[in-house]
């Protein structure tokens, strides 16, 4: 419990600058699938839903995750 309650403080501080940036960032979650061993990312489209996902995977006591926002790359327009 202990170590959940770090990572999200942790997490709030960083995912501050997502507001700067308008948009231009998803979130990857990288996490120890408990289940089979493995570890796996996922993306959002938002911090929250990012922060609400990494709380679920150390909710044991050897999960772990990390979120990782992850500036999005600019497509270019179909011609």
């Amino acid at each position: 419990m202990e170590n959940n309650q770090n990572f999200q403080q942790s997490f709030h501080q960083e995912a501050d600058f997502n507001d700067t940036l308008d948009g231009v960032l998803y979130f990857a979650v990288t996490y120890l699938d408990t289940d089979c061993g493995r570890i796996r990312t996922e993306s959002f489209d938002d911090a929250a839903a990012a922060d609400r996902f990494a709380s679920r995977c150390v909710a044991g006591e050897e999960g772990w995750a990390v979120v990782d926002a992850i500036p999005a790359k600019e497509r270019r327009a179909a011609a």
